[in-house]
This record gives structure tokens, C-alpha cells and sequence, in this order.
């Protein structure tokens, strides 16, 4: 993806019925930034379906299930501005929303700023990273929102 020059945040949804609103996307990326105290340099939002995301789990990272974020940094540079893409798997959403009583659209926020926390140089690896990333992801979404 190129994305233009003057574009830091690009958000493109390549899903075929599924939509979220680009610009409550783009507030909320721009506060989870803000709050960060970090910039962007190009950030990429790809609102995708299951065979995308399948497609790029298998050929990136050599896994073969399903998952509902994957964040590729294109600059391993995390202190300095973001530059990567983020993929959500908007037929995920759809599918386990209801499991966790929120809306479509919540739990599809959920995902960007899973992804973007990642993109920022936070991990889940462990049991403490992972509940670390899920009480900024519920600060994000809350202050955000």
C-alpha cells in the first residue's frame, strides 16, 4: 500500500458488506495517539474479512487460524513516529460481539486500538502484558469513545 504523502492515517475498508464510521475510527485512533504522547508518521486502518486476515496470518507470520488483529510495524523505530498498518477482521467482530454483551462497532474499536497498542510497542505475551494491554484498551475506548 502507498499511501499518499499528506495522508498519515489511512483508514480503507476492503470488507464487502460490513462498515464502521471512518471518522469516530479516526477520532478515536488520533485521542489513543494523543494520549500516548506519539505521532504518525503513515498508519494504516484495513477494515478486512476472515479470508484477508486468514491470508496475511499465513503468509507473515506463518500461523494458519483465524485472528481478529494483526498489526505489521513497517519501522522498528517504536519511540519515534508510528508507521505500520493494522488489519481488523471486521467478520471476527461480527461473529463474537455479542459474547462479550457490546455492539458490533465496540468490539471492532476493540481491535484498532489492540492493534495500534501493538504498533506502539505494547505485547500480550504474557499473562500481566495482556491484562496491561486490556485496561488501556478499555481506558482508550472509554475516554475515546
Amino acid at each position: 500500500m502507498n499511501p499518499e504523502a499528506d495522508t498519515p492515517l489511512l483508514i480503507e475498508n476492503t470488507h464487502p458488506r460490513l462498515r464502521l464510521d471512518e471518522e469516530a475510527l479516526r477520532r478515536l485512533v488520533q485521542c489513543v495517539l494523543d494520549a500516548e504522547g506519539r505521532t504518525a508518521a503513515y498508519l494504516g486502518i484495513i477494515l478486512a474479512d476472515h479470508d484477508t486476515v486468514l491470508d496475511l496470518n499465513r503468509t507473515y507470520l506463518a500461523h494458519d487460524y483465524l485472528t481478529d488483529v494483526l498489526s505489521f510495524p513497517l519501522n522498528d523505530d517504536t519511540a519515534g513516529a508510528v508507521d505500520g498498518e493494522v488489519y481488523v477482521d471486521l467478520d471476527t467482530a461480527a461473529e463474537q460481539h455479542e459474547t462479550y454483551t457490546v455492539s458490533f462497532e465496540e468490539e471492532a474499536r476493540r481491535y484498532v486500538v489492540h492493534g495500534l497498542l501493538h504498533l506502539l510497542g505494547y505485547d500480550d505475551a504474557t499473562d500481566d502484558a495482556r491484562a496491561a494491554m486490556r485496561h488501556l484498551e478499555d481506558r482508550y475506548l472509554g475516554e475515546c469513545s
